[in-house]
């Protein structure tokens, strides 16, 4: 039986499953556990079917959990979704063998493969099958040669029959208790976004066994309970939909309330406290098998562990943008990725060596890489982590994930970011680094430094004042005076975080609101500016000596030298080097949706400067005596009593 209630409303908690109820409750397993599903395609027609089964030659019929090889043809499960992650089964759970389980109908040979550190394959199973009528399968094999490195995955080919395969599944040893996953979604004003994410985990029964609640909590003025999809999917949740509604408190505050009220549950019935939490962003192309893939693997590790997805980008769906990442805190960057990791490829092309040359191997990333943490278009969290290390900082967004997986770290918990577990998310690249949400990126990136690293002041300060100089150079004063209310904003210490961001976020839009160059004009309608008057100026090569070009452009910016009068260029061009020279230049957004028109102006850039200069030699001075700050403040800040306040819980209720 489900929760008989499943919506909530404003800022009031989500009502704990009553006793018997299966709600966040561990169970008995009924059998083998589901590691992972061979699926055959993606769960929309615009998912590249050959990054689920690949045909090497001959024909073949993809359908979601059957797949018709016909007579002389070759089908490969290597591939994305397709391989078993062999070495982080063998390096980070508890099982020591795994079982390919299929129903199989006519004849051919089904082949179980490994690959190792290098890429180099073996068959390590293989079973000729004859005239079979829905029969199932099993081939097995031992995790004991991947620690390092190294995959499976199913190869089948045909004779002169057809083969028919259906329900293909890795399983693995179930544990005593079987621990369940409530979907954490934070939405704001992506309601149509949210509603196919729903509907798509709605339509998979197979998923919603491993789901006993979904928690959405709605920051935005544009609802997803406003859809005339809302009731069905509601209905067809079974029960495990619980939606709440509160004011914007950033994806912190938003991804914490589903860590609040999954605990709170376990805190009210301690049948109930043992749960993962899976952090799903509300604007993704929804793969509902991630949720199986981290749910079983979180369910066999010795020491609760998180479990992160990686994403694929929506725009480019072949590529993935990372295999594991770590935060570069000296030069205050997220996302960077682990060396020897897949970096931005693509997974259907060839893998290059270190000279750039072809090696004939796709792109799959067999040696087994580290992430330090995991973002949270997709990441499970289990609720004993929760429990030790407290709830998010009220940073509203930007590095808020980051600061979560370096907090646990500390504390012993490991992050494992899990191939072949994605979804598709939106190209980072394709949206502008001009944007008021890059306050909080710059503010949170030095208070989570602050906290987890050691970094020298000084070059702190000098990685500042390197940003905002180009900026200076790029004409981008409002993107460096975005910056700059960041960094003395930061200044201002952890009580500047009291409201958990949302007076920060109403400031930093009057802030930018100052500077016409961040306004996006439609290309064709540039304010004061004739299109035939604008000619696209293409940008020369890097230079080779990247410092004396800068001291260069900033001596020609002090006497008032520029190339070009005015121009155009392209966001590819929109380097500090090439902008630099132009007294007028219309930049392309880096959305593609438009231009913004950057004009040189001499006082503006002195006064910016100046304002430069007295923040970083505050940064200098205060930075050690801000660290031991924050540092003390993280058990208030994290704490289940300051989130309750600012979920304003006490005052409803009162």
């Amino acid at each position: 039986m489900r929760a008989s209630s499943p919506t909530t409303s404003d800022a009031a908690p989500a009502q704990p499953a009553a006793e018997g109820e299966a709600r966040l409750v561990e169970h008995a397993p009924s059998g083998r556990l589901v590691a992972q599903r061979g699926l055959f395609r993606g769960p929309d027609p615009v998912c590249p079917d050959d990054l689920y089964a690949q045909v090497l030659f001959g024909n073949a019929v993809r359908e979601r959990q059957r797949l018709v090889v016909h007579a002389g043809s070759e089908v490969s499960m290597d591939t994305y979704f397709g391989r078993f992650p062999a070495s982080y089964w063998q390096r980070w759970t508890v099982v020591d063998s795994v079982d390919v389980e299929v129903t199989v109908t006519g004849s051919g040979r089904i082949s179980l493969v490994a690959s190792d550190i290098e890429g180099e394959t073996r068959t390590v199973a293989a079973r000729d099958v004859e005239d079979l009528r829905g029969q199932t399968v099993t081939l097995t094999t031992v995790l004991d040669k991947f620690v390092d490195g190294g995959f499976l995955w199913v190869q089948l080919s045909t004779g002169d029959d057809d083969l028919v395969v259906e329900r293909l599944r890795w399983t693995v040893a179930s544990p005593h208790r079987l621990r369940p996953t409530a979907v954490v979604i934070c939405t704001y004003n992506r309601a149509d976004d949210c509603t196919k994410t729903l509907q798509s985990l709605a339509g998979d029964a197979e998923t919603l066994d491993v789901l006993d609640a979904i928690y959405v909590v709605d920051q935005g003025t544009d609802t997803v309970a406003s859809r005339p999809a809302f009731p069905d999917i509601e209905k067809a949740l079974d029960g495990r939909l619980q939606y709440l509604r509160q004011p914007n408190l950033g994806g912190a505050g938003g991804f914490g309330r589903g860590m609040y009220e999954v605990t709170e549950a376990g805190r009210v019935n301690k049948e109930a406290e043992h749960a993962n939490l899976l952090f799903m962003d509300d604007d993704v192309l929804c793969e509902p098998e991630i949720a199986i893939r981290l749910t079983a693997f979180a369910n066999r590790t010795p020491e609760p562990t998180i479990v992160g997805g990686q994403m694929l980008r929506l725009l480019h769906p072949t590529v993935l943008l990372a295999g594991a990442e770590y935060a570069d805190f000296a030069q205050l960057v997220p996302g960077k990725v682990v060396r020897n990791a897949l970096d931005d490829v693509d997974l259907l092309g060839e893998e290059l060596d270190e000279d750039g040359v072809p090696t004939g191997k796709p792109n799959r990333g067999d040696r087994r890489v580290d992430a330090d943490y995991n973002a949270w278009w997709s990441c499970l969290i289990p609720a004993e982590v929760v429990a030790a290390i407290g709830l998010p900082l009220p940073l509203f967004f930007q590095w808020d994930d980051v600061e979560y997986g370096y907090r646990a770290r500390a504390k012993g918990f490991a992050t494992v970011t899990l191939p072949g577990a994605g979804l598709w998310h939106a190209d980072f690249d394709w949206k502008d680094a001009d944007k008021w949400n890059e306050y909080f990126a710059v503010r949170n990136s030095l208070i989570v430094s602050t906290l987890h690293a050691e970094i020298d002041p000084k070059h702190t300060a000098r990685v500042i004042t390197s940003r905002i100089s180009r900026y200076l150079l790029t004409m981008q004063y409002g993107l460096a005076a975005t910056i700059l209310k960041g960094v003395e904003d930061f200044l201002r210490g952890p009580e500047f975080l009291h409201d958990g961001g949302a007076g920060a976020a109403k400031e930093i839009h009057a802030v930018r609101a100052e500077y016409p160059d961040t306004v996006m004009h439609p290309a064709s309608d540039v304010p004061g500016l004739k299109p035939g008057a604008i000619p696209l100026v293409q940008a020369g090569p890097k230079p080779s000596r990247n410092r004396l070009v800068m001291l260069k452009r900033l001596a020609y910016l002090a006497m008032g030298r520029t190339v070009h009068p005015v121009g155009a260029v392209a966001q590819k061009d929109a380097t500090w080097w090439h902008v630099s020279q132009f007294d007028t230049v219309v930049v392309t957004d880096g959305s593609q949706g438009g231009v913004r028109l950057r004009r040189r102006d001499r006082e503006t850039t002195v006064k910016l400067a100046k304002q430069t200069a007295r923040l970083v030699r505050r940064l200098i001075a205060e930075v050690p005596g801000l660290r031991e700050e924050y540092r003390a403040a993280v058990p208030q800040l994290t704490s289940r009593d300051n989130w309750r306040r600012l979920y304003k819980m006490d005052q409803r209720r009162g």
